[in-house]
């Protein structure tokens, strides 16, 4: 590697353990508090600076195992981005503008390229090919049913928080399988990478349902 890459994958590390831990932070604090607005913003950084590192180092040697990250850094950074930019369109009549429709047209081309990838190693007899699948549905899945969702006004006024909680813990799960992949070196390769998003996605639903059966006007005083 050069000097140039050898940076770039230092700060890239340096920034996703800082997602990691701020994340967490973010999970765990209250939410609308101002610990859990300030772990959020270093999560959202930390999470910004891990998708660029991820497509620079893309760029200075585009392999088919960078292709394949790079693709993943698209699809997992677009879960933190639009989390959060759906703070900014709590009103049912807010709409999206022009980042958030391009946002997710490069979700939604991620995702056809996992899938791409997925179906060849797949043909290949490669065992990966399963997360690469895997992947790419969950991101052309989000890709279509967020473009349907943008035709559309919001009928309920508290989906912003939903919303909110959803795509922010689909982040983080990414963000817990970005270091799983590296360091859980004990578990087979496709448990390490999949692992995060069978324990995560339920706990995000139940907490979901848990707000959604408070009183209806807690999740609306909870600003982030």
């Amino acid at each position: 590697m050069t000097l140039v890459e050898d940076a770039t994958l230092g700060v890239h590390i340096l920034a996703g353990f800082a997602a990691l831990f701020a994340g967490f932070g973010a999970i765990a604090t209250k939410k609308g508090g101002r610990r859990h607005r300030r772990a959020g913003r270093v999560y959202v950084a930390g999470m910004t600076v891990v998708a660029v590192t991820s497509l620079v180092l893309f760029a200075l040697a585009p392999t088919r195992g960078r292709t394949f990250l790079a693709l993943v850094a698209v699809f997992s950074y677009y879960f933190v981005f639009s989390g959060d930019r759906v703070l900014s369109r709590k009103r049912p009549t807010d709409r999206p503008e022009l980042v958030d429709w391009v946002a997710v047209g490069l979700l939604a081309t991620a995702g056809v390229g996992l899938l791409a990838m997925g179906a060849l190693r797949f043909l290949a007899g490669d065992s990966f090919a399963t997360v690469m699948l895997v992947f790419g549905a969950a991101g052309a899945g989000f890709g279509v049913r967020d473009l349907a969702a943008f035709r559309r006004e919001r009928a309920e006024s508290r989906e912003w928080f939903f919303e909110h909680i959803g795509r922010m813990g689909g982040g983080y799960i990414a963000t817990v399988t970005a270091f799983s992949s590296v360091n859980f070196d004990f578990l087979p390769t496709v448990a390490a990478w999949l692992w995060p998003t069978v324990v995560g996605t339920p706990l995000i639903f139940l907490a979901i349902r848990k707000y959604k059966r408070g009183s209806p006007g807690a999740a609306a005083s909870t600003a982030d």
